[in-house]
């Protein structure tokens, strides 16, 4: 009976939102990564997920998390689950393989068969476009076949999207799948102080809020977490990843969740919006492919 509650509560919170805001000219997307990389990370998107806002989570399908990120996601009707394209693992004593197997993608793994750290070392390393046409078709199917609904595709570390050649695939994979491709639709996207200290990212946050121009998408990405044993364990093996990462992603997870960052996506000017809400209403052939690599 809770849970029922809990779900028609959280169908009313959307469509509150949706319908106060409909005529609003700028929107707001909020997209969260890396969903299924670790337990904490998980309990950290339930959080989110909890406030009720339309929302969009990116899910890491080769992460040893994933089955209960899909547990989770099932169970929250204002999420838009996307696939956050894997072909990097980069955590030092944490690594993942190809979902396809190491014997079907052999360019896109090193001697242990994991992916590598780093989109260099991957590319240095040749990678075949049919293996990762091949994975990133697998990481889709395993997501579909463990029964998430499926609204759109984004890309970890830009690997998937490293040159013109990758673009391509994740655009064939999108069209024949019927999937949106995050930062296709003109979505202008906000530093919201990625590299800023744990203590300052609250502030950085909201300083972007008020320089924002009117009108468009604005879309805001963040990685959330759980500071623990689990997530401080994690060291990234890439010099540009910020240290302590565990503290910095317990901090995103607090200056999102946080009383005024959420009266600001409330304000009436604005327009709260996910990818399943932009595919409803622009549709699939308003996208378009960014000028801009990111």
């Amino acid at each position: 009976m809770k849970r029922t509650l809990t779900i028609a509560f959280l169908f009313v919170c959307i469509f509150s939102i949706a319908q106060q805001n409909k005529n609003a000219s700028t929107q707001i997307l909020i997209r969260c990564d890396d969903i299924g990389m670790s337990h904490s990370v998980n309990m950290a998107a339930k959080q989110v997920l909890e406030k009720g806002f339309p929302v969009s989570m990116s899910v890491m399908v080769p992460c040893s998390w994933f089955t209960e990120a899909v547990d989770l996601l099932k169970k929250y009707p204002n999420v838009s689950v996307g696939i956050h394209l894997t072909l990097n693992a980069e955590w030092k004593n944490y690594r993942w393989g190809p979902v396809a197997g190491s014997h079907a993608v052999p360019s896109l793994i090193d001697s242990l068969g994991n992916f590598f750290p780093s989109r260099a070392l991957l590319f240095a390393n040749d990678p075949k476009l049919n293996e990762i046409e091949t994975e990133l078709r697998a990481q889709i199917e395993r997501a579909l076949k463990a029964g998430l609904k499926i609204d759109y595709l984004d890309y970890h570390m830009s690997a998937a999207v490293q040159t013109l050649e990758t673009r391509k695939i994740v655009e064939k994979l999108a069209i024949e799948y019927k999937l949106a491709i995050s930062r296709y639709y003109d979505e202008n996207g906000i530093d919201i102080g990625y590299f800023a200290s744990p203590a300052n990212k609250l502030d950085t946050l909201l300083s972007r809020t008020k320089t924002l121009k009117e009108g468009g998408i604005k879309l805001f990405v963040f990685h959330v977490g759980l500071d623990g044993p689990e997530l401080a364990a994690m060291e990234d093996l890439n010099p540009f990843g910020p240290k302590e990462m565990s503290i910095h992603r317990n901090a995103e997870l607090n200056s999102l969740i946080s009383k005024p960052f959420q009266q600001f996506l409330h304000e009436d000017k604005y327009r709260l919006v996910n990818y399943k809400m932009l595919v409803a209403e622009k549709g699939l052939n308003a996208m378009k492919r960014p000028d801009i690599k990111e």
